[in-house]
């Protein structure tokens, strides 16, 4: 099974379009844990994370930032994560890998061998021979930033190019096109599109009709998440991954933050559903 067949399995049986971000910052975490080692914290507030929200989830999607800030102890947390994590649902490396040569190599190896996640996120801007180490892993999904969610975005990507036959293009849909035919080459690319730009969103699912979308920016950063599912989804209403870290996480800071973290979940994914199946 591929990571598209693993993601489509997972979201029809949780009936779900949710990735629950795992952020664990740790000046956020619950009191009650403060007292561990960080990294033994971590791992147990991940896992608690993890099995009171898995029932509502498509995707888990793991932030390598706040594993390597720990150090070896960190990445050590990181792999005892994965493992709690339910075999059936597929997990996302958020860690925007992308280099070059023998160095993008041994990031894939890395992400893909070492650790054995399904998917990892990917910055396209060094081309297709830094991507290319990665779309070699043909079951794994190559998640390309696109039009990301942070207000810097439009710095670079609402640039206006020239493609091969003369028309102007915002850069994000250069990006978009070209990521469509790597797909065409190895059929496991998909798009970082960010909630806080829904028109954006809509205008790229519109040329990458089949590739799979993560959508972070909802909850902080301000997304609306009825529009970016709208935009997101297919022509079957799939294919578009929601993701929310800190509004799931960090939802209670008492001793009910799995319950109160599970409830949020819950709720997102019914929001979720009611927004994809809400006619055009």
């Amino acid at each position: 099974m591929n990571f598209l067949e693993k993601l489509l399995t997972a979201s029809r049986q949780q009936n779900s379009l949710l990735c629950v971000g795992l952020d664990p910052e740790q000046s956020r975490l619950p009191a009650e844990l403060r007292d561990l080692p960080v990294a033994a914290a971590t791992v147990r507030f991940c896992r608690e994370i993890i099995d009171a929200t898995a029932p509502y989830a498509c995707a888990f999607k793991p932030n390598l930032a706040f594993f390597e800030v720990l150090g070896p102890a960190g990445m050590q947390a990181l792999l005892e994560v994965i493992h709690a994590i339910p075999a059936h649902i597929p997990i996302i490396a958020d860690a925007k890998r992308g280099d070059i040569g023998s160095t993008a190599r041994n990031y894939a190896a890395a992400i893909f061998d070492t650790y054995g996640f399904d998917a990892v996120t990917v910055n396209p801007y060094l081309g297709f021979d830094s991507v290319e180490p990665f779309l070699a892993y043909r079951e794994r999904g190559i998640i390309l930033l696109c039009r990301t969610s942070n207000p810097g975005a439009r710095d670079f990507q609402d640039l206006l190019v020239q493609d091969a036959a003369g028309q102007t293009q915002p850069l994000y849909e250069a990006i978009a096109h070209r990521i469509q035919e790597w797909n065409g080459l190895t059929g496991n690319c998909g798009l970082v599109v960010g909630a806080t730009y829904p028109r954006e969103l809509k205008a790229i699912r519109a040329l990458c009709p089949d590739l799979p979308i993560l959508v972070p920016g909802v909850g902080s950063q301000g997304g609306d998440l009825e529009a970016s599912v709208m935009a997101g989804v297919d022509a079957d209403g799939e294919r578009a991954i929601i993701s929310v870290s800190r509004g799931i996480l960090y939802a209670s800071h008492g001793q009910d933050y799995a319950q109160k973290a599970q409830a949020q979940a819950r709720l997102l994914r019914d929001q979720i559903n009611r927004a994809r199946n809400r006619p055009a």
